[in-house]
């Protein structure tokens, strides 16, 4: 992959409602935006999705920013590469900073792609012209969450995942369950539990949830699988699932039922598709994670959850979700629940150069 260079862009944009979670609010996105260009001007794009601060992960955009400037663009200009799979495998010299890792990882996939004349779901292995759509419901208060469920029937969605803590669980679900008692809900608990909540999440059997996310420590699958011999809800691990590794080591242990696939959390495209093709083998379902992210990193979330293993509606949401304009045209809509995949080179979507001038906050280039 004969590469001319590389753009860094960081932007900043508005939620169209804050995003609320036990761990605080997002009410505003920032993110980077990695343009790689090829010596016969073909372009990829990947996005960063770390948080501005490190309430999911250690990770933010400044230290993404730091990784890709100072260790991850050297070491490609040091090291070049035939194929993504092998700056994934290059980077495996630095520990962690995954999601630094898959921003520039996904943009090499992007324009890999383009370079064959091939989607990137059929480079992947993607066997869906169509994913089904999931959307969360991030709210405070069960009159909030009651309309968000209502609005969001009515666009068609097909599943739907309710935050949950503490705080607002057992009453908060109830109430859900009483307005919707056939709804295809999940419940996330970004970790705010612990083993001596046994009898409360025990509780939270009645009614019938598809899964419940991450109820205990976000590194932990010990104490996960305990959990799940006591429960009948089946257990899906998020932030505990960091790599392949991971993966396979929490499968083995009876951590979890479901594995929720995240490409910035787990490095890039290429472990992501390794625990796919692991679970998928095994007959453990996966879903594709969101992370509010801009219309890029949605895109190649699009083909990754065109892959067979994928059987449950994950976070990919229509653009309008979070935002009153996404940077990518066409922008990403659901119809009827479902989102088609694009079969055009690449990610198959354009970038609005109009909206990414208007949200830039820096950018810096890279020439090889």
């Amino acid at each position: 992959m004969k590469l001319a260079l590389i753009e860094l862009y960081i932007i900043q944009m508005p939620l169209k409602s804050p995003f609320l979670t036990h761990l605080g609010a997002v009410t505003d996105r920032e993110g980077i935006i990695v343009k790689i260009t090829d010596k016969d001007g073909l372009t990829g794009y990947g996005e960063g999705v770390a948080f501005s601060t490190p309430w999911y992960t250690e990770e933010t955009v400044t230290t993404s920013l730091h990784m890709l400037t100072d260790l991850l663009i050297p070491l490609l200009k040091k090291q070049p590469i035939k194929h993504p799979e092998e700056a994934a495998l290059l980077f495996k010299s630095i520990r962690r900073n995954h999601m630094a890792k898959s921003a520039i990882e996904t943009a090499l996939w992007d324009l890999y792609s383009k370079q064959l004349s091939s989607s990137l779901s059929a480079i992947l292995g993607g066997s869906r012209s169509e994913i089904a759509s999931g959307v969360v419901v991030a709210t405070d208060s069960t009159i909030h969450a009651l309309k968000q469920i209502e609005q969001y029937v009515e666009e068609g969605y097909q599943r739907f995942k309710v935050k949950i803590n503490p705080e607002q669980d057992y009453a908060f679900l109830k109430e859900i369950r009483k307005t919707y008692p056939e709804l295809p809900i999940m419940a996330d608990a970004n970790s705010a539990y612990t083993l001596k909540d046994l009898d409360r999440l025990k509780a939270l059997d009645e009614f019938n949830l598809l899964m419940i996310e991450q109820p205990l420590a976000h590194d932990d699958i010990i104490e996960h699988a305990a959990l799940q011999k006591e429960i009948k809800t089946p257990i899906c691990l998020d932030e505990s699932i960091a790599s392949f590794d991971d993966a396979r080591k929490a499968i083995e242990l009876g951590s979890c039922q479901v594995i929720n696939i995240k490409v910035g959390r787990v490095g890039g495209l290429y472990e992501a598709k390794q625990i796919h093709d692991y679970c998928f083998a095994r007959n453990i379902p996966v879903w594709c994670g969101g992370m509010i992210e801009f219309g890029i990193s949605r895109a190649h979330n699009i083909a990754l959850a065109s892959l067979p293993g994928f059987t449950i509606p994950g976070d990919i949401s229509a653009s309008n979700r979070f935002w009153e304009e996404d940077i990518i045209l066409p922008e990403v809509q659901v119809e009827n629940g479902f989102i088609k995949v694009p079969d055009s080179p690449g990610i198959g979507v354009d970038i609005n150069e109009k909206r990414l001038k208007e949200t830039l906050l820096f950018k810096k280039s890279f020439r090889f």
